[in-house]
């Protein structure tokens, strides 16, 4: 019996070196193909080219052919990613996206030189400086977008409503970032707005918070409609200072099925308000994980519409020559194991904003939208789809104004509300 046993454990030993040894004798052959195709070019291509050019085409189209947030960043770009998280470059100031193989705008942001010049949500770049952005990847139309202050770009769009393209100029200008705004409201909320999640937005919120506590204030609103992210650090930092130290905020999981979890990092020293979420389409990553934990931990009620539903992590990692490869390395979930990709985070209480008579409309595009996006592994691709196919597209006001703010007004009346409910007698 034991020589049986013994028999079989070889014969798979084998056949694992077999496979091993062939799979590396495939990949040499592929990398030889390469070698062969790229020194073919060099010598026979009908102009000049740069080696160093065909060899980052290479590795852009290679990246390309994975999900819609790996990509490849040649030095320049890769400095421009380590300024942008500090939260100031040269630039137009919006955010885009690939959606049907098209440049899209997903929102201009506000106060900026693009949203001054009548960009809007929705608009389709079809051309730069009136070159072709077909098959263009996110990070080369950014390289093209951004440059020095007080230089100018034409960008060609087309826009639902619009019979023929349209060239819009655009003076570049410092965008600087301010990621955290806040104010009180009725004299007792605190409104605090995230517009993104970058190294200094945890530090800037805990002093907006120290100031809005010398308010008085008893409840607050956490504004991350539009927020598109940012450090994964900054989320988990941000939600530290509404839960108690030792939280699990958010975990990880990549290829091999291991678990990296990341906890509320306080020493209990957090802001313990009734509080209110306000999240929308535009809402993803960091925006996603804070709200995910808040609504795990029964912290806070989310109010809003869906969230964009980005529940995947990029790792950057930098090259040799100073060049930088932004892989997808891994999924996130919120504390009760929920996956964020392709669905978004549901609000506890949906309330959508209309938009006034006569004033413009965008529709609203998500996760699920962008082209070669990562399917939900807990939901099933196949529920993920059929619920998918239901949906009506939504359309929402390009901007949300003072005035016509339904989901603001909800929150401030619902924490009137709860104040008004807890002065009675035997109220919880």
């Amino acid at each position: 019996m034991s020589t049986v046993i013994f028999s079989v454990m070889l014969l798979s030993k084998s056949s694992f070196l077999d496979s091993v040894n062939a799979e590396e004798g495939q990949n040499y052959k592929r990398i030889k193909s390469f070698a062969e195709t790229l020194s073919l070019v060099k010598k026979n291509y009908v102009e000049e080219v740069e080696e160093k050019d065909l060899v980052y085409g290479a590795i852009k189209g290679m990246l390309n052919s994975l999900d819609p947030h790996s990509s490849f960043m040649p030095p320049e770009i890769f400095t421009e990613m380590q300024i942008d998280t500090k939260g100031e470059f040269g630039g137009l100031g919006i955010q885009i996206g690939i959606k049907n193989s098209m440049l899209t705008i997903i929102a201009p942001i506000e106060d900026t030189p693009a949203d001054k010049a009548g960009v809007e949500a929705g608009d389709k770049i079809i051309k730069i400086d009136d070159e072709s952005t077909k098959d263009i990847s996110l990070h080369d139309a950014v390289s093209k977008l951004r440059g020095p202050k007080g230089t100018s770009v034409v960008i060609t769009i087309l826009r639902e409503g619009l019979e023929n393209p349209k060239d819009i100029t655009i003076i570049r200008d410092i965008i600087k970032l301010k990621s955290v705004k806040s104010k009180v409201i009725d004299e007792q909320i605190g409104y605090v707005k995230l517009t993104q999640f970058q190294e200094k937005t945890a530090s800037d919120l805990k002093k907006a918070l120290k100031d809005l506590s010398k308010k008085e204030i008893n409840s607050m609103i956490l504004d991350l409609r539009n927020n598109p992210g940012g450090l994964l650090k900054g989320a988990v930092d941000v939600t530290s200072q509404f839960l108690p130290a030792g939280k699990l905020v958010v975990y990880i999981k990549g290829r091999s099925g291991d678990k990296t979890e990341f906890n509320t990092n306080n020493g209990n020293n957090y802001f313990d308000f009734p509080m209110i979420v306000l999240v929308n389409g535009g809402s993803a990553s960091a925006s996603e994980i804070v709200a995910g934990a808040l609504q795990d931990w029964e912290k806070a009620v989310i109010l809003g519409t869906q969230t964009f539903g980005k529940g995947s992590v990029q790792t950057v990692m930098p090259l040799s020559d100073g060049s930088a490869v932004r892989l997808t390395t891994a999924r996130y979930y919120t504390p009760k194991g929920r996956s964020i990709q392709t669905t978004g985070i549901t609000p506890d209480i949906e309330v959508k904003l209309k938009a006034k008579e006569g004033a413009q409309t965008h529709p609203v595009f998500r996760e699920k939208d962008l082209d070669k996006h990562l399917d939900n592994d807990v939901n099933g691709d196949s529920e993920t789809k059929k619920e998918n196919e239901k949906e009506v597209v939504e359309e929402v006001p390009n901007k949300i104004s003072d005035d016509n703010d339904a989901q603001l007004d909800r929150a401030v009346d619902l924490l009137k509300t709860w104040r008004v409910f807890k002065k009675l007698p035997g109220a919880a």
